[in-house]
This record gives C-alpha cells, structure tokens and sequence, in this order.
C-alpha cells in the first residue's frame, strides 16, 4: 500500500481535500482504538500531535506522518506543497506543551524547529521515508519548516 500513498500524496490537487484525509483518519483512529490510521495501513510512521489552538485554546489532534529519529520525531510543515502553511505549525510555535503520541504512548514533548545545516540535514533523512517532500517544495516559495520533536 506504500506505492499507493507515495502515488496520491504526490498529487497537487490533494491539500484541498486535507480537512476530509485528516477527519477520515481521526475517525478510523477512534473506530479502532488507535491501531490503524492511514499512514500505518500504508506502511508509513505516523504521530498524533496535541497542542492548543494558539487564538482558541482548544487542543487540537492533528495526525502527521513523522519520521523516528533518535529518541524523537521529525515532522514537516508541509501542506501537501500548499502556499500557507498548516495551522498546527503555528499553534506548535505557541504551544508550551506539546503532546506526542506515537505507537500507542502518549508523551510531553519539546518541539524545536530545525535550520541551516541541521535541517538540511534532518530533511535528508526525511526525504527516505518520504519521498513527496521535495515535491511540496518545489510547489512552493516557502521553506518547509522542519521540527524535531523530542520527549521531555
């Protein structure tokens, strides 16, 4: 199923449709007390990240597909390629707290976004597991923030 996901995630048309992909993974998540998602049934890591919403307060689950580094996760800001970015990298940046949870254990974390050599670097690392980021970057004129987040 990996190819599958590498062949639809590569589609520039998909982030008008990220509201439904990311709602149709919370409920699968939910149906199945977490041991599927999307990403997982692909092949491919996925976390759920938990942070307030930066203007509401209201905790926000957003599932993403990581990549396991070290004792931590790498995630990108992607957007499918979008021009803005998603929501929950703004809500990160204010979040005091973040919440991981990832193979069924729920942790406090420390999200740290990457730059210059280091992220350039991590996002080698990145480009392995997935293959669709370097095509969201040519999609857009912004950097693609990368952050590592790590346990507390």
């Amino acid at each position: 199923m990996r190819w599958l996901a590498l062949r639809l995630g590569s589609q520039p048309w998909l982030h008008r449709f990220s509201r439904v992909i990311v709602g149709s993974d919370l409920a699968l998540q939910r149906v199945t007390r977490g041991r599927i998602t999307l990403l997982t049934f692909a092949g491919l890591p996925e976390l759920q990240l938990r942070v307030p919403g930066r203007r509401t307060g209201i905790l926000r689950v957003t599932p993403l597909l990581c990549v396991p580094h070290g004792a931590g996760w790498l995630v990108a800001g992607s957007n499918w390629g979008a021009p803005e970015p998603p929501a929950w990298v703004a809500n990160l940046k204010a979040a005091d707290e973040p919440l991981v949870t990832f193979g069924g254990r729920t942790v406090a974390a420390d999200a740290r976004l990457l730059t210059g050599p280091e992220r350039d670097e991590k996002w080698a690392t990145m480009l392995e597991t997935w293959p669709n980021y370097a095509k969201y970057a040519e999609r857009t004129p912004r950097e693609l923030p990368v952050f590592w987040l790590t346990p507390r």
